[in-house]
């Protein structure tokens, strides 16, 4: 097999190293003495990984220049088609260290991780030839921005298992504005990438990371399980066009935990496909936890479930969740054609500062991919339940819109405290086709949602997520 290229390179160093002792004598030994003295008193950095790996690498050792304007689309790839070699054999670690590093999309390798330093910047090139094109998703029909197909992600790897994109706190910057603009002038051919896609895996791990300004959806699992997102601080302006933080879609058994998201779009969208097209692929999205959220975002939802839920959405449970200037909470987003269910959500513990709306659903999100979707595949939306929430400085406490012939049944909403703008809306509670029951709910809810007479609480898991129980290892580079 052939050695990689940190081997060779540093096969190379041996061999630089005796031809400066051979030249130069005894100054020159002492000073190789010295920076091998140094490399070995450097204190590893310690990280929590689904795994570790027993190779290490550094993307300079593949010809890496961290200078903000070389390319490293081509170090990228070299240094992961290398390492790749490992996977039987322990796996592999490609560390970026301290500089700007531009790049363009690269595609990750199983039995691997990426380790940002905190000091090191991954730039998003902006030269559209760094980034391929891909047909469109299966399970949309269409791509979002274009129909012919889409840009491959930034950071992208398809029929993978065991993979950790993590670092202590670097940076991925996207650098959005480039696409931004295209989209508000209606000049993309393609749909825009997103920063970090992973496809058809199990087994994954996005953590402790700054990422910034993605062209459009930031962190998209789709088709996978087994993920773990955690300690993400996700920025983006607020009138940014697509910007969603985190968007599991088609996904089973995921764990999103503790992630700050300031954004332009939801800053968590639930989904699994749009009209016929996740109709057709049938991948729900299920068994999702989200815990120790903190969200803003003025024109949009804290967590939305769909619009494209066309796979169905179901069992996902949110705790401990705070909005600031943000326009909903956890909105329930369909339409007819959509098809499919939203059912069994929980949501416990919701601390709200400054909202438009606390309780948000709408039945008639009229968006659909093209003509052909069926107007009898009518969602099914049942069983979403909501307790423990206080709310200060809100326009409106609830707008409910299920589907005339198609209610939203089961919501059960109880201990609500909800203190109004200085200029609230007189209706505070507009409901229709909605059937459910509150408890101790303020201001006092819509007929559609009556309160009853004994005190209780809406119902909340006991049980754990298995993403839940897994434990991640101390790892170091």
């Amino acid at each position: 097999m052939k050695k990689p290229a940190c081997v060779e390179l540093r096969n190379s160093y041996v061999i630089g190293i005796i031809s400066i002792v051979l030249i130069l004598g005894s100054v020159g030994v002492r000073e190789a003495e010295c920076r091998v003295a140094r490399r070995k008193h450097q204190k590893n950095l310690e990280y929590s990984a689904i795994d570790c790996r027993k190779h290490s690498a550094v993307l300079t050792d593949f010809g890496g220049i961290g200078d903000g304007k070389t390319s490293n689309t081509k170090a990228f790839q070299y240094a992961i088609s290398n390492l790749s070699h490992y996977a039987s054999d322990g796996g592999a670690q490609l560390i970026v260290p301290p500089g700007k590093w531009l790049t363009g999309s690269f595609n990750l390798t199983s039995h691997f991780t990426l380790f940002l330093h905190k000091d090191a910047v991954l730039l998003a090139s902006q030269d559209e030839s760094e980034w391929p094109s891909l047909p469109v998703l299966p399970s949309y029909g269409r791509g979002r921005d274009a129909g012919e197909g889409r840009f491959s992600s930034l950071i992208f790897g398809t029929n993978l298992t065991d993979v950790v994109i993590t670092g202590n706190n670097g940076t991925i910057d996207g650098q959005g504005s480039y696409w931004w603009d295209k989209f508000h002038k209606g000049e993309l051919k393609l749909t825009r990438p997103y920063m970090i896609e992973i496809m058809y895996s199990d087994h994954i791990q996005i953590s402790n990371l700054t990422l910034v300004n993605s062209p459009s959806w930031f962190v998209h699992p789709i088709y996978s399980s087994d993920i773990i997102i955690q300690g993400l601080t996700i920025l983006a302006p607020v009138d940014s066009p697509n910007t969603d933080g985190i968007d599991p879609d088609s996904c089973t058994n995921t764990r999103v935990e503790d992630c700050y998201i300031v954004s332009g779009d939801d800053c968590v969208a639930v989904k699994s496909g749009w009209d016929e097209y996740g109709i057709k692929f049938g991948m729900p999205t299920q068994h999702l936890t989200i815990r120790r959220l903190t969200c803003i975002s003025p024109d949009s939802a804290m967590i939305a479930l769909g619009s494209e839920m066309s796979g169905g959405i179901r069992d996902v449970r949110a705790e401990d969740i705070t909005a600031i200037n943000t326009q909903s909470a956890v909105r329930i987003k369909t339409a007819v054609g959509r098809g499919a269910y939203v059912k069994d959500i929980f949501v416990k513990g919701m601390t709200l500062n400054t909202m438009k709306y606390v309780f948000w659903m709408t039945g008639s999100y009229g968006s659909h991919p093209d003509p052909g979707f069926d107007p009898k595949a009518l969602p099914n939306i049942t069983g979403i339940n909501y307790r423990d929430v206080t709310a200060d400085n809100v326009t409106y406490s609830a707008r409910l819109d299920g589907i005339s012939g198609d209610p939203f049944t089961g919501i059960c909403i109880s201990n609500v405290n909800i203190k109004l703008t200085e200029k609230p809306k007189e209706l505070q509670w507009n409901c229709t086709d909605v059937e459910g029951i509150t408890s101790n709910v303020t201001p006092k809810a819509c007929a559609l949602l009556p309160e009853k007479e004994e005190k209780f609480e809406c119902p909340f898991p006991e049980d754990k997520l298995p993403i839940e129980s897994v434990q991640l290892k101390t790892c170091s580079v």
